[in-house]
């Protein structure tokens, strides 16, 4: 009996897209992701995962290769229903090759030897029952590149919807009009890795800059709720000069938009730099909060940034989220999102009531952690 190969699992597992045009001589243009491939008959695109078949693009549709229900702080989303779960899946591919990507068993599958797993097949009504038994609050599309398979995250995301569930991606901002406009009218949060400011730097991870610039201007106009990150490196992108471009840049699409900058640790191919600090997260953090961001978050190393895990009113400074990693120890925000003391409208996508929220106490900081879900 003949091995299936992932290839072979994964070219099953697809359904014409929408994200394409038609060329010439069965050439199509992919509109998925930046880099717009212009994919020949029998070729694939950057992702290995949209792939023309006779004038036709076939995309991934009706699997995950990871289901998990995750703290929402984790992806992290610190203004969207804070101490809720996001049921999140992930798909297989992505258009970006970074050396030190934490999800590299799935973002680079079928490019990678090393890298993937066979895809477990269900419906999007399958994974909604899911988030709802599980008491999750969001669905979410994340641990690999979920433009490259917006097509399925959109067939989940209208149920999700549907059920009164918010959705988000956690994306590299590789994003295209076309992209966007498809993904609007089901997507409300939106968390963007800013990598760099140089191209250089992009260069090397598979992308450029600009296209990441633009993602993150247009996200704003167009209304989504977002939130940024930068993985802070040492020699890659700590300068002081890169991070003053990078909050600078921010803060001059919006103020209220939060900035994450959160510690890399060695990881896939990276294994040069030292892992980051917490006295270099506090560096980048007070930079931002410098360059006139009102939400400036350091992650990755809990109870080590000093008041850089809170939400703090950018009117009066009262304190009303406080947090500890993943958990909420306090909130303190108004039923209509306002600061109880100044009433100040704080941006964000919150609770219809703070009674909703799940406040933990310090026990809760040991045994908050990602749960993996059967569908």
């Amino acid at each position: 009996m003949a091995t299936i190969t992932l290839q072979d699992a994964l070219d099953t597992a697809t359904v014409e897209g929408i994200l394409y045009e038609k060329l010439e001589k069965d050439k199509i243009r992919c509109f998925a992701c930046g880099h717009r491939c212009l994919i020949f008959p029998g070729q694939r695109g950057i992702c290995q995962v949209r792939y023309n078949e006779g004038g036709t693009l076939r995309v991934p549709y009706g699997y995950a290769a990871g289901v998990q229900s995750d703290p929402v702080e984790k992806k992290p989303y610190f203004h969207a229903l804070p101490g809720s779960n996001a049921l999140t899946f992930g798909m297989l591919g992505c258009d970006f090759h970074c050396g030190y990507c934490q999800n590299w068993v799935t973002s680079q599958a079928l490019r990678d030897s090393a890298a993937g797993v066979m895809p477990t097949h269900f419906s999007p009504a399958d994974l909604v029952q899911t988030a709802i038994r599980t008491g999750a609050r969001l669905v979410v599309s994340s641990y690999n590149e979920p433009l490259i398979t917006a097509e399925w995250s959109m067939e989940i995301f209208k149920q999700a919807k549907a059920a009164g569930l918010l959705t988000g991606f956690v994306s590299n901002g590789n994003a295209t009009p076309e992209a966007l406009d498809y993904i609007k009218p089901y997507t409300d949060c939106y968390k963007v890795d800013l990598k760099s400011m140089q191209q250089k730097n992009y260069r090397e991870l598979g992308g450029q800059v600009k296209h990441v610039l633009w993602t993150i201007e247009e996200l704003h106009k167009r209304g989504f709720w977002l939130e940024v990150l930068t993985l802070v490196i040492e020699g890659f992108n700590d300068s002081n000069e890169e991070l003053w471009e990078a909050a600078r840049f921010i803060a001059g699409v919006s103020r209220d938009i939060p900035w994450h900058v959160t510690a890399f640790h060695k990881d896939y191919k990276m294994t040069d730099p030292n892992n980051t600090s917490a006295a270099t997260l506090i560096r980048a953090a007070e930079i931002g909060a410098e360059a006139g961001l009102n939400f400036v978050y350091a992650g990755n190393r809990p109870g080590e940034v000093g008041n850089w895990e809170n939400t703090y009113c950018p009117h009066c400074q009262s304190l009303l989220i406080e947090r500890y990693g993943y958990v909420i120890l306090g909130y303190h925000l108004t039923d209509a999102g306002q600061c109880p003391k100044c009433r100040q409208a704080v941006p964000g996508l919150w609770p219809k009531s703070a009674r909703e929220v799940n406040v933990g106490t310090q026990a809760d900081i040991f045994f908050r952690r990602p749960m993996r879900v059967r569908i």
